[in-house]
């Protein structure tokens, strides 16, 4: 009966809470106050008498007008243009879109007749098309060999932070290098690199703030450089040594790092984007300030969390940031065979949430995008889809040979002529931050940064066995002990079997 007491009290004081908002938002007179008696069915009724007169109220009846002859986005590539959930027009601004002009056409009422949408009802039959007349239009600053397009502006961005971005690219172009040939040799299990890809992790990473929680896929290690994760700090993980934080617990590349706020890596496909909306509802009932960043490909965009992760996002109105990298390839199923609407920022408007499509390869159109998404999520409390175009130059990974099922020519042409680091290197050599010797150096010493962290980590001991049931339980439950116990058993027993150099 206590506890039955307790949450009847908790709702309603959820009930006289929400009462409030609802008569405040709808102009309405100050709330009633409920008696303190246990009649919770006369509070039910209450509260259905304040629903009513809420979705009755002049507030709502007060919805846009839709025109039959309203001006189509612009499709200007140097244009952001952030298609709105709710209609067709595109800003570069935070501010709302411009009502129509009054020499408009005869306008359309929309009716709120059916609970189930907005509509606006016809007496001619009418099929949406399949696919959209205008594709949703891709943003771009620089054009392939590093010039600024005609009406495009450059970001806000010094000499030192653009080197640092190239700097943090040519780091993650030497780590891949690297480390893929160390798997190659037996040196760690399994790797995959970030080939192609380089501009979208390290501009979105400077865009977004520390204080934002990541929710990652697995080619996205550029973006935990960035926050801070070093070299060392991967080397430790792809050999799953005493320093690594995982404790060798997990697959090489599924990083992680609490003090960084980057949840680790989960090997099933789209399982962190509804992570992520949870993370963002949080952070947006606790009052942070901040968002969540979810970070997935297009091939994860065909799971359905994904679905379920933006529609979850647009009801609950939570701050998160969807970044899809569109490279083309789910593994060895190119985009074609993967769906056959507007690519993954078509998808937002269905759901209810804002999209924008940006040339994933240049770095300077991915940091604004990424940057205005983030400040529109956090100021509105609501979603953003950002989908990057960008391609996969390198296999998807060390179990992966891409030359059985694209092409040889497709390959070179996306490596030699649409390499984002090569761009973004052109445009910094045009403003005189960037020249050939700064260029030897800084590979040279990130290949020797590199080669480094992996020898020292090649040298430290594993975890040891007891670390297999750590950190889950206060106190180990006795079956894992047990199980723990078992497994140390068949080691003793049958050393050649085992790893010699796991600690007991």
């Amino acid at each position: 009966m206590a506890s039955r007491a307790c949450a009847i009290a908790v709702a309603r004081r959820c009930f006289r809470e929400i009462e409030r908002t609802l008569r405040q938002a709808a102009g309405l007179t100050p709330p009633v106050t409920v008696g303190a008696s246990g009649q919770t069915t006369a509070e039910i009724g209450h509260w259905r008498s304040i629903v009513r007169s809420f979705m009755s109220s002049p507030r709502q009846q007060q919805e846009p007008k839709l025109s039959s002859a309203a001006t189509p986005a612009s499709t200007t590539p140097s244009t952001s243009a952030f298609t709105s959930a709710s209609t067709s027009s595109s800003s570069s601004s935070l501010a709302p879109a411009p009502a129509p002009a009054a020499a408009a056409a005869v306008a359309v009422e929309v009716s709120h007749e059916f609970p189930g949408a907005r509509m606006a009802f016809t007496s001619e039959l009418h099929f949406v098309p399949e696919l959209p007349e205008s594709p949703v239009p891709c943003f771009r600053v620089l054009d392939h060999e590093g010039g600024l397009l005609e009406g495009a502006e450059e970001p806000e961005l010094t000499q030192s932070e653009a080197q640092r971005m190239y700097q943090a690219m040519v780091e993650l172009q030497a780590m891949d290098s690297v480390f893929y040939e160390a798997q190659r040799q037996g040196r760690f299990s399994f790797y995959m690199t970030t080939a192609g890809e380089e501009a979208v992790n390290i501009a979105s990473a400077a865009a977004i703030h520390a204080h934002d929680h990541v929710f990652a896929q697995y080619r996205e290690p550029g973006v935990l450089l960035w926050r801070g994760f070093s070299l060392p700090d991967f080397a430790n993980q792809c050999m799953g040594n005493q320093l690594d934080a995982g404790k060798g617990r997990q697959m090489p590349v599924h990083y992680g790092s609490a003090e960084l706020l980057f949840h680790t890596i989960s090997s099933p496909l789209a399982t962190q984007i509804p992570h992520a909306v949870g993370a963002a509802y949080g952070l947006k009932m606790a009052g942070e300030g901040c968002c969540s960043v979810a970070y997935f490909g297009e091939g994860a965009a065909s799971e359905g969390d994904f679905h379920a992760a933006l529609n979850f996002a647009a009801v609950l109105e939570a701050p998160v940031l969807f970044i899809c990298r569109n490279n083309g390839w789910a593994i060895s199923t190119p985009a074609k065979e993967q769906y056959r609407g507007d690519g993954i920022a078509g998808r937002g408007a269905a759901y209810g949430v804002s999209s924008v499509r940006v040339d994933g390869n240049d770095v300077l159109a991915v940091l604004r995008v990424v940057k205005e998404a983030r400040e529109r999520v956090v100021e509105t409390g609501k979603p953003i889809l950002v989908e990057a175009m960008t391609y996969r130059t390198g296999h998807h990974s060390t179990s992966d040979d891409s030359s059985r099922y694209r092409g040889a020519s497709e390959m070179a042409h996306w490596r030699t002529q649409r390499d984002p680091v090569a761009r973004f290197r052109r445009w910094l050599e045009r403003k005189g931050w960037w020249d050939e010797e700064r260029e030897k150096e800084a590979r040279e010493a990130a290949r020797n940064e590199v080669i480094a962290a992996l020898e020292d980590a090649e040298k430290l001991p594993k975890p040891p066995l007891s670390d297999l049931v750590s950190d889950v339980y206060d106190d180990i439950p006795a079956h894992l002990q047990q199980q723990e116990k078992e497994v140390r058993e068949a080691v003793l027993r049958n050393p050649q079997a085992y790893p010699s150099d796991v600690p007991l």
